[in-house]
């Protein structure tokens, strides 16, 4: 993502309604140069417009997520993204983190088979020839836009696959990647049974934060791929859990 993009979007993040002529001024372009980037940042879904501003999405949004730290997921998706070579199934998980790796690989993968709990993500690749996408059954949560509850436990049991990308809300020594949601962490149990390993995809401030709901997936091999500024003393916390850490 270019610079200004990033900057518009840190902008918008603290101050969840700027206007144009505002954002104009302050990265020094002409109004016009503005709204053709607040347009592009749109069609990706980072941002909303109205007349005159530029606003944040909802932030229980997959969308309105996405710009929060962009970039860094965008990194965290590139290095996850790694893992999959062409012709690869996979499962993917809600969250901002993984709906960006789910671009990525539709953007540089072929012949990618993509199973999800998440109409995002499922909307959000429809455009690629490259990916077919099959979207798992369940009750479906409108702010999140997943799917969850006891049918995707039954849907995701007719696969299996190799590795399940997810996102987390929190870390707690001890216990684990935990989720803000029950409903959103039972389907990511669910999920997991029907994967050889979990690959956790998430900001290092996450580290610093706790999920009300442990994931709780035991003897489930598990790795992270996180940014550069997760401290010394998660990395070792994690590596007494078992869980292999990559940086991106």
């Amino acid at each position: 993502m270019a610079k200004r993009d990033s900057t518009i979007l840190q902008i918008v993040t603290d101050q969840k309604r700027v206007e144009v002529a505002y954002l104009a001024e302050r990265l020094g372009v002409s109004t016009v140069t503005m709204r053709k980037d607040l347009d592009a940042l749109q069609e990706k879904g980072l941002i909303l417009r109205e007349h005159g501003y530029a606003m944040l999405a909802n932030p229980n949004d997959v969308g309105g997520r996405l710009a929060y730290h962009y970039d860094e997921k965008l990194l965290i998706a590139r290095r996850a993204s790694e893992l999959v070579p062409d012709g690869a199934t996979i499962m993917v998980e809600s969250g901002s983190c993984c709906a960006l790796l789910a671009r990525v690989l539709a953007d540089t993968k072929k012949n990618l088979t993509i199973i999800t709990n998440s109409a995002f993500i499922a909307s959000y690749v429809r455009d690629s020839a490259q990916v077919s996408c099959t979207l798992l059954g369940g009750t479906y949560q409108r702010d999140s836009q997943v799917m969850v509850g006891p049918l995707v436990r039954t849907c995701a049991q007719e696969f299996y696959v190799d590795r399940l990308f997810i996102g987390a809300d929190g870390w707690i020594d001890g216990v684990g990647f935990t989720n803000a949601d029950q409903m959103r962490a039972d389907a990511v149990r669910s999920m997991a049974a029907s994967a050889s390993e979990v690959v956790v995809l998430t900001e290092s401030e996450k580290f610093g934060q706790r999920g009300a709901i442990p994931m709780r997936l035991p003897g489930k091999q598990m790795s992270v791929i996180t940014d550069g500024n997760i401290p010394d003393e998660w990395r070792q916390s994690l590596a007494r859990s078992g869980v292999s850490v990559t940086i991106a």
